[in-house]
């Protein structure tokens, strides 16, 4: 008989399978060894170092130079026109639960399969929301692309991705591209193009720089939407403290470029450590990889067992999603649990 998953409710928030929940996973796993190691999330195990923080960033309300100084680098980092194209927000997360919420009840095509928050964003606001898998053809008001997608890395080219905006933007529509992973992959991005109607692109900043626990999520489009989505957001949506830490970080570009660098060769030493271990990698970005294995729920018991969380799916039971190991001794407690099962 198969193996099936241990903890057959999984790491859930809202009925949505998640990463990240080491709480979860200990509970589901109650003999693995401490420390745990995360790879569930796809976020950075290499942190952009924290720069001083002045005592008045904690203790003051954040000001709006600080702010607009934030939305700046954010811009030019980016490599959007102007920051008045921007909006920040705890997380991309609260961007993706707000934006529904500019729009009155429609239709919404959600190229999947994908992270799932945004099919629930815009259904838990009224709309109509189905899964395509192609965008030729997808007649909705609203179209959502993961640009490098979440979890198989696909990268829809930037013609394509500005046809879609130009014929959405014709029948008074939008088209989300959400760039969470695209940091890693830049020339894939239309952040450049936001000036365009109805073009919108969401940035993480916590999973390129490593520091997730900051949230914080920039919105790009062009300035009435920007601004509406500032509105929207109200004042003080960053702490006085992320906003020194992520201006300081999206303002270092020699930082950026060195990192793309080393995560591009991490992946590649993961694709070989994986490979070498009997598995085959689907896909990816520089971020996390994509294993599809038929023995997939024996390899994330075990794996869970060597206290190592990794990410799976609902939706594809083949799949494990891993993000990237920190330390020799992880990567030797990673391929030592994997051939558990590829090597018994």
């Amino acid at each position: 008989m198969a193996e099936t998953l241990a903890g057959t409710k999984g790491i859930l928030k809202g009925g949505i399978l998640h990463g990240g929940d080491l709480d979860g996973a200990r509970a589901m796993f109650p003999k693995a060894p401490e420390p745990w190691v995360d790879l569930s999330t796809g976020i950075n195990p290499w942190p952009y170092p924290l720069p001083p923080i002045p005592p008045d960033a904690w203790t003051r309300l954040p000001a709006r130079h600080a702010e607009s100084a934030l939305l700046e680098a954010a811009a030019a980092c980016y490599g959007a026109p102007s920051p008045d194209m921007a909006a920040a927000a705890s997380g991309s997360q609260a961007l993706i639960q707000l934006l529904p919420r500019l729009r009155a009840p429609g239709t919404v095509a959600v190229l999947g399969p994908t992270y799932a928050e945004h099919a629930a964003g815009w259904t838990g606001a009224g709309h109509r929301v189905t899964e395509v898998t192609s965008c030729d053809g997808a007649a909705a008001d609203v179209l959502i692309v993961v640009n490098p997608n979440n979890p198989d890395g696909r990268i829809l080219p930037v013609a394509e991705l500005l046809a879609l905006a130009e014929r959405q933007a014709a029948r008074g529509g939008w088209l989300v591209v959400d760039e969470a992973f695209a940091d890693v992959t830049p020339a894939a991005s239309v952040a450049a193009h936001v000036s365009r109607p109805g073009l919108v692109v969401l940035r993480s900043f916590g999973k390129f720089f490593g520091l997730a626990g900051l949230r914080l999520g920039i919105a790009l489009a062009e300035p009435a939407l920007a601004a509406a989505l500032r509105a929207a957001i109200g004042p003080w949506a960053v702490s006085g403290p992320g906003l020194t830490v992520a201006t300081a970080a999206l303002s270092d570009s020699a930082w950026i470029a060195a990192m793309r660098a080393r995560l591009h060769a991490e992946a590649e030493r993961l694709d070989r450590l994986l490979a070498e271990a009997g598995l085959t990698v689907a896909g990816g970005t520089s971020l996390f990889r994509l294993v599809c294995d038929p023995r997939a729920p024996q390899l994330y018991n075990a794996l869970g067992r060597a206290g190592i969380l990794v990410r799976r799916f609902d939706y594809r039971v083949d799949w494990l999603r891993l993000g990237l190991p920190e330390g020799e001794d992880v990567r030797e407690r990673l391929v030592a649990a994997c051939q558990t099962i590829t090597h018994p």
